[in-house]
């Protein structure tokens, strides 16, 4: 979840052991799914062929989402797909209970499951705190233009045209251990209608 500014647009089993994602134990673990055969879904509209979710991956994707924000939010940091290689990715901070859920209702999908360094919930809090001083950064001269909670829970994306500003600024006032990532992002601009004939 987001915000950009300017525009104002709000912007967030198998059941067994489970294997090491390629990288690291460290980097998390995958369901039993993962090792069947996978073919990536397509739909044609008109003259366009794209991927699409199949419908037990998005019914899987559907369940641990809804789940995770209402029963394990301390670990739930978010969740995206990967159509062309038919698999889910959630991010969590480590949680066993949370673990087992993927596990069970994952049924047949593929599900990645990687670690986060903090909860959708916890970012959510960080998010709003920011928005709820945006008057006050913009007194200070510091033009935040978009501020949006990562879905891999790796911090608060503050997107501003001064990134060493507000840097010092921000974690001046929240602290040095905020989860705050600085991006350079111009303020938006509105289009222009070409002129009536």
């Amino acid at each position: 979840m987001g915000l950009l500014l300017g525009a104002v647009a709000l912007v967030s089993g198998g059941c067994g052991d489970p294997r090491a994602e390629p990288g690291g134990p460290e980097d998390g673990w995958s369901t039993l799914g993962c090792g069947n055969a996978r073919v990536p879904a397509r739909v044609t509209v008109g003259s366009h062929t794209m991927p699409t979710t199949p419908v037990e991956l998005a019914a899987a994707m559907e369940r641990i989402e809804r789940a995770g924000r209402a029963e394990f939010a301390e670990s739930f940091a978010g969740i995206e797909v990967d159509q062309e290689r038919v698999r889910a990715i959630v991010y969590r901070v480590p949680a066993e209970a949370f673990d087992d859920f993927v596990r069970r209702t994952a049924e047949s999908s593929c599900i990645v499951v990687r670690n986060a360094r903090h909860s959708a919930e916890a970012l959510d809090a960080w998010h709003d705190r920011v928005i709820a001083e945006l008057a006050f950064w913009s007194h200070r001269g510091l033009h935040i233009v978009s501020v949006g909670a990562r879905h891999d829970g790796s911090g608060v994306e503050i997107g501003t045209d001064d990134v060493d500003k507000a840097r010092q600024e921000l974690l001046g006032r929240y602290g040095a251990d905020a989860p705050l990532i600085f991006v350079p992002q111009a303020p938006a601009r509105p289009l222009s209608l070409p002129p009536r004939a």
